[in-house]
């Protein structure tokens, strides 16, 4: 058998680092932050312990990167779906409310994440945070923003500030009162996006167990004989 290719390596790291995100998100949605341990999601992810600190510093570093890969492939799986809308009110509409429908659907994983953006290391730059900034940048352009740089860092605020409010351990606030607020501020109609009423029938509507979607994580390529 031939050495593997340079670009077979490549899929090959790369489908393990997804495997570890898939972990994490599910781990911690299940067990919470601190029960999770890097053995843990090494384990689940079918690889070596070595292997989580060759992609990532730490568990803190994993845990964020693997929530924000899921909120921009939530996110865009939301701006994406049937019928494709160019509008800037609806594409507004759907942002929020897949940010907040992430809020209802994994408050334990939310919970942690924002807990972790309070620490001393606050955002941690990944290609996931980075990723999720340029949807919701590219939302707030369409919306007709005529200063982008100053109105994504209101808007980044508002949703982490609502995200916040509906996971408040003994007073969350409601998720519909919320989104009031934001279509209030934004100038959204209620029935765009989806609205609370008719979420669980809408695509991503529920809280689907099943990730794998969000994570490439399939059969790894055969290497030349």
């Amino acid at each position: 058998m031939s050495p593997r290719s340079a670009s077979v390596n490549e899929e090959l790291r790369r489908r393990s680092r997804e495997r570890l995100l898939q972990a994490a998100v599910e781990l911690v949605s299940e067990h919470g932050y601190e029960a999770t341990t890097l053995g843990d999601i090494a384990d689940r992810a079918g690889s070596a312990r070595g292997l989580v600190s060759y992609y990532f510093p730490g568990k803190r570093q994993l845990v964020q990167s693997a929530v924000h890969r899921l909120m921009h492939r939530t996110l865009e799986e939301a701006l994406e779906r049937e019928p494709r809308a160019e509008d800037g009110p609806e594409r507004m509409a759907r942002a929020i409310d897949a940010i907040l429908g992430l809020a209802q659907d994994r408050p334990v994983l939310m919970r942690q994440h924002m807990a972790g953006l309070l620490q001393a290391e606050g955002f941690v730059p990944c290609p996931e945070q980075r990723r999720l900034a340029e949807l919701l940048r590219d939302t707030m352009a369409r919306n007709g923003s005529f200063d982008v740089d100053a109105d994504y860092p209101m808007l980044r605020a508002l949703l982490m500030g609502a995200v916040y409010a509906a996971l408040v351990p003994g007073a969350p606030m409601p998720v519909p009162v919320l989104r009031a607020e934001l279509f209030k501020r934004y100038r959204l109609a209620w029935e765009l996006g989806v609205p609370p009423d008719t979420r669980t029938a809408a695509p991503g509507g529920s809280c689907d167990t099943d990730l794998s979607r969000f994570f490439a994580t399939g059969a790894a390529p055969e290497c030349d004989s």
